[in-house]
């Protein structure tokens, strides 16, 4: 069975840097595209899409965090990061990362992130 686990979550100050890592077991991490959401403690906020990286190695990331984020994957270590830098007060979240492949999608349980000033 395919598990993700985020770590590196916590307390950073706004203009600081924090690096989340989700490690995949229970399959090889090179057959899937991972990608990074997060949700807000907004009620009824939704999960926003933050960043992506595929197989290949190709990312995307979103608008609102570009010039900041950076996403990469270690696929000998069954890891990707997400390395947060310059950090605001509304990357505040809890962040998730999923595995994605054709119709399959497995979810980690997040890590929060909290910024303050």
């Amino acid at each position: 069975q395919v598990q993700l686990v985020e770590s590196g979550g916590g307390l950073a100050q706004t203009g600081g840097s924090l690096r989340l890592s989700c490690v995949v077991s229970g399959a090889s991490l090179s057959i899937y595209a991972v990608s990074w959401h997060r949700r807000t403690h907004v009620p009824g906020a939704q999960r926003e899409f933050v960043a992506r990286i595929r197989q290949s190695g190709a990312t995307t990331v979103a608008d609102s965090v570009k010039g900041r984020f950076t996403v990469s994957r270690d696929n000998s270590e069954n890891t990707v990061y997400l390395q947060m830098n310059n950090l605001k007060r509304e990357d505040a979240a809890v962040y998730y990362c999923r595995a994605e492949r054709g119709s399959l999608e497995y979810w980690g349980q997040g890590t929060q992130v909290t910024v303050s000033s």
